[in-house]
């Protein structure tokens, strides 16, 4: 299966962040890809209100999306964020011809000095999906720092987990981010192909806006392939058989012990 990394830096305008779902979509569907994801926050970037571009996923943002996914014969990935009481959702948008559905973010960013939680409310639902007969989990930033959200996805079939990230920047946190991509992977030995917002430069927010390397490490926790901090679109070939080998050689699923207080 051939996935795109879309590597954006998205504005606060959905409109003018649509366009670049279309034109990434476009690049991405040119080069053979199935699949193409983009960074939590597509729609919108964090560090301003989220309520006012917040919709539903049978809005028009999300409609558009699927509307690009069809016409190009893809699946696309995209973080969004859907309405919820006097918080908003943030949605990971799966959406294409076969599926139009959403996955909530569950673990919310509450550290380094942002509190997601005081806008968005969580999520609490695992989801993935199946393409050509492939299972794909997905997860949204601050998820992977949770290994028992990919040993799940890997116990509902998963060979590869999708995520969508706007990583805050810091010190050590590119570090971070590309030590967790690496481990997720190992833990669950399946694909993670992470997706980030590029880096948008000082925004003077500490709003998480994104640092760019988006990742993609193999089920032994090997990069296969990363970008820097400038918007970007990278194609990898996934191998499902790759993830049995790897299960074979290395079977942390098998060899967990499961434990209870």
């Amino acid at each position: 299966m051939r996935i795109a990394v879309c590597q954006i830096s998205s504005s606060t305008e959905p409109a003018a962040n649509l366009e670049l779902v279309r034109a990434g979509v476009a690049d991405a569907a040119a080069q053979g890809a199935r699949v193409v994801l983009f960074p939590e926050a597509t729609m919108c970037r964090f560090g301003v209100p989220l309520g006012p571009v917040a919709e539903p996923l049978d809005g028009p943002w999300a409609t558009a999306v699927r509307a690009i996914a069809v016409e190009h014969g893809v699946v696309v990935v995209a973080g969004m964020f859907t309405p919820s009481g006097d918080r908003v959702t943030n949605t990971l948008l799966i959406t294409g011809a076969d599926v139009h559905r959403g996955y909530d973010k569950i673990h919310l960013f509450d550290a380094f000095g942002f509190t997601e939680s005081r806008t968005v409310a969580p999520g609490s639902e695992i989801v993935t999906i199946d393409v050509d007969g492939v299972t794909l989990g997905v997860a949204t930033c601050y998820d992977i720092r949770f290994p028992e959200l990919f040993h799940a996805l890997a116990d509902e079939g998963a060979t590869a987990v999708l995520l969508g990230a706007s990583w805050g920047a810091g010190p050590g946190k590119r570090e971070q981010w590309e030590l967790l991509v690496r481990a997720r992977a190992l833990d669950c030995t399946s694909f993670v192909v992470a997706c980030g917002q590029a880096y948008p430069g000082d925004l003077g927010s500490t709003a998480p806006t994104g640092i760019g390397y988006s990742t993609v490490a193999g089920p032994l926790g090997d990069v296969i392939t990363q970008l820097d901090g400038e918007p970007a679109l990278a194609v990898v070939d996934i191998d499902p058989s790759k993830v049995e080998e790897a299960r074979k050689v290395l079977p942390v699923l098998a060899n967990r012990v499961l434990t209870s207080s």
